[in-house]
């Protein structure tokens, strides 16, 4: 039969349930600041993958314009094909915002191509009245011609 201090010893071996609270509250606090700051990753990857692909709708239209020979641009803003083989590229989120493109019918055939962010309305380099797409965080390309 075991003594009373074996006992008392064996007993005292673990934890208390105070510094098992503290311990997982240490590791929600921790955890919940991982999550967001993966989050916030997250959406400025896309941000840079949307601006990345505005740049890319700009310089398609600009060769266009450049090997047209006509110096003007696409009067249809899905008429990319030999610039941009895949054509128009999607948004990184999906569907649910795609971008904006848009061809103004005027003697150049004007174009201006926006994409919306989620980082907020500081991010973007268009004015509430840029392209005429309205509020918000966009970043827009136009015709530099």
């Amino acid at each position: 039969m075991m003594e009373y201090k074996e006992y008392m010893k064996k007993l005292q071996a673990g934890f208390t349930l105070i510094e098992l609270l503290v311990v997982i509250s240490i590791i929600a606090i921790l955890s919940a600041v991982g999550f967001t700051a993966y989050g916030d990753a997250q959406k400025k990857a896309r941000d840079a993958t949307r601006a990345a692909d505005m740049k890319a709708i700009q310089s398609a239209f600009e060769q266009y314009y450049s090997t047209d020979g006509q110096s003007s641009y696409s009067e249809d803003c899905n008429d990319m094909d030999d610039e941009m083989p895949g054509g128009i590229p999607s948004d990184p989120k999906g569907s649910a915002n795609p971008y904006l493109v848009s061809c103004t019918p005027t003697a150049s055939y004007d174009y201006c191509a926006c994409a919306t962010l989620e980082s907020g309305t500081d991010a973007g380099n268009a004015s509430d009245t840029s392209c005429s797409f309205g509020a918000g965080a966009n970043f827009c390309v136009k015709n530099l011609q």
